[in-house]
């Protein structure tokens, strides 16, 4: 009796005890909790849809905060209810389980927005609309994930009563300080209402073929603040947002996929042009990229020593576009090459001969 009244008067040994047996019982709870998350994670991969695998890795790490936070308030209010560490325990399970609601409802953004997008072709790369709609989700989830963050952090300060303090005297000061957070956030408030306008009047979305900077890439990814461009070597080319507001760039897809590609040949006056014609039709209807909207071959210029030859045909979009040219100017070549090799562009040196030099010296 003697030794339980000296454990209950002894407060550093009871907050020992206790957080030791709180650690024992989360370990316990994390190894349980696996075990069940992955036992559900085996049983959603045998099902044919994505969502349920989706949810439970989107869920995981925040239920198991949560379950920590209660076993976290249990234990507080059991073992140390009435030491001097109560006030601070119940102030950081406060900070704690908003801390979760946030993640939560973070968490729980992202399935709405995948239910969404789910409702969408991703992969219609000729559809402008689906393309659109993707790009506003993308950038709003973005946005209603940082208006989250800014809230839960706004609360947990608020939890502290000097920081409330702080707070109210700089209401109190609402002009200068207003003043001086406008001029400090002027530019990042900038890009993000810059990125809303990019969501709006989208003069870009996700997968257009676009050339900035003198790259031709495709648009990977639109941040609230930033836009990836996946150049055609794999390079990323990363640009703030007000860029596509404010520079001009060429947007190959803005209102079609559709394009037309075009391969210069530039051949000596001898070439029959019915024959090159010829073969482009041929090497175009066999051809699985071409869209059969266009195709012509036309003299487009001329000059002292040969003419220039332009070869026009059409594809559904930028990346057949650039196979479909590389292999119409491949095997344009390898036709010029067995059938017409002295068609292409030559020097021509001519003899006059003895007798014309002269009688052009006699004249």
């Amino acid at each position: 009796m003697d030794s339980v009244n000296i454990y209950a008067q002894n407060e550093t040994a009871r907050i020992v005890v206790g957080f030791l047996i709180f650690a024992v019982a989360v370990t316990a709870v994390v190894i349980l909790y696996r075990y069940v998350t992955r036992k559900l994670a085996r049983r959603a991969r045998r099902t044919q849809g994505l969502f349920d695998d989706f949810v439970i890795d989107v869920l995981r790490m925040p239920f198991l905060l949560l379950l920590i936070w209660i076993m976290f308030r249990i234990f507080s209010q059991t073992v140390f209810y009435d030491t001097r560490y109560f006030g601070a325990m119940n102030h950081a399970i406060e900070i704690l389980v908003i801390v979760t609601i946030g993640w939560i409802l973070i968490k729980l953004t992202r399935i709405l927005f995948y239910v969404l997008e789910k409702k969408l072709d991703a992969k219609a790369d000729k559809d402008m609309q689906v393309r659109g709609s993707l790009t506003k989700m993308k950038i709003f989830e973005r946005m209603i994930a940082g208006l989250i963050v800014v809230v839960v952090v706004a609360v947990c300060l608020m939890t502290f009563d000097k920081i409330r303090a702080v707070g109210v005297s700089l209401l109190t000061s609402a002009g200068i300080a207003g003043i001086i957070v406008g001029f400090a956030a002027q530019k990042s408030l900038g890009m993000i209402l810059a990125g809303i306008q990019l969501a709006i009047t989208q003069p870009i979305r996700l997968d257009d073929s676009v050339i900035v900077e003198g790259e031709m890439g495709v648009i990977e990814e639109i941040k609230l603040t930033y836009v990836v461009v996946r150049l055609w070597d794999q390079r990323r080319l990363i640009l703030p947002v007000t860029y596509f507001l404010e520079k001009p760039f060429q947007n190959w897809t803005i209102n079609s996929a559709q394009l037309l590609g075009t391969v210069y040949l530039y051949l000596d006056y001898g070439m029959p042009l019915e024959a090159l014609r010829r073969e482009t039709e041929r090497i175009l209807r066999d051809h699985p990229k071409w869209d059969g909207r266009a195709s012509n071959v036309q003299v487009t210029d001329m000059k002292e020593r040969y003419m220039e030859v332009r070869v026009l045909f059409s594809s559904s979009d930028s990346g057949s576009r650039w196979d479909l040219s590389v292999d119409v100017r491949e095997k344009l070549l390898k036709f010029l090459q067995d059938n017409y090799p002295d068609c292409f562009v030559r020097t021509r040196i001519m003899d006059v001969g003895p007798a014309a030099k002269d009688g052009s010296a006699g004249a």
